[in-house]
């Protein structure tokens, strides 16, 4: 009989750890929660929707423009209108596919200062370190002129945008690299709060995950949309699981 209530009692606290750990896994829209009704990649709808559905973050994409103006969008290149290449007058003259003006980071910081989800940032590579530089330096004063340092999260590709955003953003603002070829000891040395790498990178290294919560980081993965993928990341115990399937995410977790 004590054999069978040690059994039961073992399995309940497993159980319970497994829902802790799992709690413990937060949801990022991949650039915003774009695939329901009325939302495109990195609109300003897609944000709002994020916070609707209550994510920890939503993630977005930066450019700087050939005028110094910042921009909200994925593709160097989008529908004819190169990013860098342009004006601002010109890259917001595109229509996403909602119906939506593409937006200035301006516009998109506007919109989010009355919501709460947090604001995953990240900084395209640019064509010269020097613009990168410039973008940083505006990125960094438009946030702090809007009340959002609080709420905002840094991620780049690039080496020399991760050491600006480190260098420029007010101390403890988490800055993570996404390029996936340094281990968590060495993004302890540049300031990083993490890695933020795609998951194939934690499938081939996963103990970077616990080394990196040893450091004292965090961990995300991106863009994970198997839910197969899911579940093994949360197993893992990664702090954040970047997705363009929240929904799906947040109900594996429940």
């Amino acid at each position: 009989m004590k054999l069978k209530s040690l059994i039961i009692t073992s399995a309940l606290l497993f159980a319970t750890c497994g829902c802790i750990q799992a709690q413990s896994t937060q949801v990022i829209a991949h650039r915003g929660f774009w695939k329901t009704n009325g939302s495109a990649q990195n609109s300003i709808a897609a944000l709002v929707k994020a916070d609707s559905i209550g994510c920890y973050g939503s993630e977005f994409d930066v450019w700087l423009t050939a005028d110094n103006r910042l921009v909200v969008n994925h593709d160097s290149t989008f529908k004819g209108v190169n990013m860098q290449k342009s004006t601002a007058q010109q890259c917001t003259g595109v229509t996403l596919d909602n119906g939506e003006q593409l937006p200035t980071l301006q516009q998109y910081l506007e919109k989010a200062r009355s919501l709460e989800t947090r604001l995953i940032l990240e900084l395209k590579a640019h064509k010269t370190p020097e613009q990168e530089t410039r973008a940083v330096e505006a990125i960094v004063k438009m946030v702090k002129d809007m009340g959002l340092d609080d709420r905002t999260e840094y991620i780049t590709f690039s080496r020399h945008a991760t050491k600006e955003f480190i260098r420029l953003a007010p101390k403890g603002t988490p800055v993570y690299y996404l390029e996936g070829d340094l281990s968590p000891k060495e993004l302890k040395a540049w300031g990083c709060a993490g890695p933020d790498y795609h998951f194939s990178v934690f499938k081939k290294h996963p103990e970077w995950i616990k080394e990196s919560h040893d450091l004292g980081m965090k961990v995300n993965a991106w863009t994970v949309n198997d839910p197969k993928d899911m579940k093994w990341l949360i197993g893992q115990g990664v702090d954040f699981i970047t997705t363009n399937e929240p929904v799906k995410l947040q109900e594996i977790l429940q």
